[in-house]
């Protein structure tokens, strides 16, 4: 098939040629994402407000927000969700092959990996990925050398909103294949795991993501013998593993035992 079909809305059908249809997905989520983040990002860059504090409050307003815009307007009768995305090279994400066959592993797999790259590519071959990573480091020092802090603020927020909202195109063209409130539980935070399990960096967060979401699946696959709350455990385990490992966590630890020994 050569179109990707959105139906059941008023009785209608809507066809888009699948060509079209994929990049316009991956470019609304991405513009959807980095409108959300560019709010965390001006609060940051004209108050100095957190921008941890500022997502978590603003989540639930954005999901208010699209609550009401799907139950007044796009869901399916009797649902929670938007119609379903059928038929077509967008319905097709989900068709993956080899290891990762039967698993919620998809095509947007390949989306993922540009999007990585590019990130590199940013972060260490641009001025605005040097300045970025200046920030991060040493605010303070980053602002003395004549980098302005508050832009490189807004607009780290904005492309990481971005990204985000790529993360979205998995779970609605992959692997459901339609909007539902809640698909993203847990995201965040478990985003949060990933990155410092990856160190920051774009392949090892690639890794890592890999890492973790084998574990999920895996807990999927044999929660009728093995309680859920043990993957759960493996993942803090590794989580605590990788921090052990910091270098500056390890100096605290190696200055508490040296205290811990002299006490003795």
């Amino acid at each position: 098939m050569s179109h990707a079909t959105v139906a059941e809305s008023g009785g209608r059908t809507f066809a888009t040629p699948a060509l079209l249809a994929i990049p316009v997905c991956v470019v609304a989520a991405a513009a959807g994402g980095g409108a959300v983040g560019a709010v965390p990002g001006a609060l940051r860059a004209k108050f100095g407000a957190h921008e941890v504090i500022v997502t978590i409050m603003l989540n639930f307003i954005v999901l208010a927000l699209l609550n009401f815009i799907v139950s007044a307007r796009l869901h399916v009768p009797e649902t929670l969700h938007t119609p379903e995305i059928r038929a077509g090279a967008v319905g097709r994400l989900s068709a993956v092959v080899g290891a990762f066959h039967g698993s919620a592993a998809n095509w947007t797999l390949i989306i993922v990996a540009f999007a990585a790259a590019a990130v590199w590519w940013f972060l260490f071959r641009t001025r605005s990925g040097y300045e970025l990573r200046a920030v991060g480091l040493q605010a303070d020092a980053a602002e003395y050398a004549g980098v302005r802090v508050g832009r490189v603020w807004r607009n780290a927020l904005v492309v990481s909103g971005a990204l985000a909202g790529l993360g979205g195109i998995n779970f609605v063209l992959g692997y459901k294949n339609y909007y539902e409130d809640g698909f993203t539980g847990g995201a965040g935070f478990l985003g949060i795991a990933v990155a410092l399990v990856g160190r920051n960096h774009p392949l090892g967060v690639l890794l890592a993501a890999l890492f973790f979401a084998t574990l999920s699946q895996g807990g999927l696959a044999i929660n009728a013998m093995v309680p859920k709350q043990i993957v759960e455990v493996l993942q803090g385990l590794v989580i605590l593993a990788v921090a052990m490992a910091v270098p500056e966590v390890q100096r605290i630890l190696r200055n508490a035992a040296g205290r811990l020994g002299g006490h003795r």
